[in-house]
């Protein structure tokens, strides 16, 4: 077992279509808004408009950032977004290590 990281480190979880997940990754990096973006190629099948739409291909983008950074993050994926209601989910409590979570201070500072 590890010990856990004192400060807090949010994933945010963002879905994108796959030709604006590369570019979007790299300016949260860039911007220094996340430390890290992981990409994960999806399909998802969602309701839009009264319609089921089935297959789309997306890109799942799973941004590590850090307390001070998740608003100033989550307004730049709005207003760059593609999509009228992005997905963007904060997922907290996650289980760090100490030198990770510096090196994320570090990097989004």
């Amino acid at each position: 077992m590890f010990a856990l990281a004192d400060s807090s480190v949010p994933t945010v979880y963002i879905t994108v279509p796959r030709d604006v997940a590369a570019p979007l990754a790299a300016d949260l990096v860039e911007r220094r808004l996340a430390a890290c973006v992981n990409r994960l190629d999806c399909q998802s099948t969602y309701r839009w408009d009264g319609d089921v739409v089935h297959d789309e291909a997306e890109v799942v983008l799973l941004a590590k950032t850090t307390d001070d950074a998740y608003d100033d993050l989550v307004a730049f994926v709005e207003r760059e977004h593609p999509y009228d209601v992005p997905c963007i989910e904060r997922f907290d409590d996650a289980d760090a290590l100490p030198a990770f979570a510096d090196w994320l201070d570090d990097a989004v500072a």
